[in-house]
């Protein structure tokens, strides 16, 4: 029922999806651009929209207060400390290891202000955990939103953070603040 619901509210916003999830059992889906607080409702929608798969986002840990907390978490939001890095990776990989299933969805940019380095945390998570990474787009200017294509990472970050934000280029992606998501 919740997963209708959902779907039809993303006809209702005029959204049109254009995948379905990710096949992996564990995973990280890139979200991008990131501009918006708007973008985390629209990813969320995307993905209620199949019954039996849940995404899950890290979301500072400030937001965990009554009752916002409640409704954050039940929404697949986790709690993390971004003051320690390696914490917050151990963190989270403990949390994939204790679920059979377990899809981590993640803004590279980091930030919705605009940036021309993306961050890297994804690919220490995706090396450490051994699972793969899937480009996944909003896009508020045709309003599509979808899994686009997964993507192999290499042992080297930077280099495939850049390959990854010059593939995301060539979809010409229109975010919900088009000045807050600058290309590579």
């Amino acid at each position: 029922m919740w997963a209708k619901f959902c779907a039809w509210l993303l006809r209702v916003f005029g959204w049109t999806c254009d995948s379905g999830p990710a096949p992996d059992k564990k995973c990280i889906l890139l979200g991008v651009p990131h501009t918006s607080i708007w973008d985390f409702v629209v990813a969320y929608l995307f993905y209620a929209r199949f019954p039996d798969k849940k995404a899950y986002c890290m979301v500072k840990k400030e937001l965990f207060f009554w009752p916002l907390g409640y409704i954050v978490r039940a929404m697949g939001g986790i709690p993390t400390d971004r003051t320690n890095a390696t914490t917050l990776v151990k963190s989270i990989i403990s949390a994939m290891e204790e679920r059979e299933e377990f899809t981590l969805a993640i803004a590279p940019e980091g930030t919705r202000k605009p940036i021309r380095r993306w961050k890297t945390g994804y690919h220490t998570i995706a090396k450490a955990a051994g699972i793969p990474v899937y480009l996944c787009y909003f896009d508020w200017g045709t309003k599509h939103v979808g899994v686009w294509k997964k993507v192999e990472l290499t042992d080297d970050a930077r280099a495939d953070t850049e390959r990854i934000q010059q593939e995301y280029e060539t979809l010409h992606l229109k975010g919900k603040n088009p000045k807050g998501y600058i290309t590579h």
